[in-house]
């Protein structure tokens, strides 16, 4: 059984040698949460939950994008940084 391209970009993203900026990030987990779940749904985290926060208003900037437009932005997202991450 073969994987998505999705699904390997998941797999490939824990493999790089070094860690992404926070700016990216956050991208990518919005374009993995978007291409999974869809749209954001639920109150944004309020308080001290700064990470919450953040990660809540980037899924929430990708609202309206379809999953597999998401999906494919992701492993777009993915495959540029294992090139540059050689």
């Amino acid at each position: 059984m073969t994987d998505s391209p999705f699904t390997q970009a998941q797999a490939d993203v824990q493999t790089l040698s070094r860690k992404p900026g926070n700016d990216v990030l956050l991208k990518l987990y919005a374009l993995y949460k978007q291409g999974s779940e869809g749209d954001v749904t639920g109150k944004r985290p309020g308080g001290f939950d700064f990470v919450g926060g953040a990660k809540y208003d980037a899924w929430e900037a990708q609202k309206g994008k379809s999953q597999a437009d998401a999906q494919a932005e992701y492993v777009a997202l993915v495959q540029d940084l294992k090139a540059k991450d050689q």
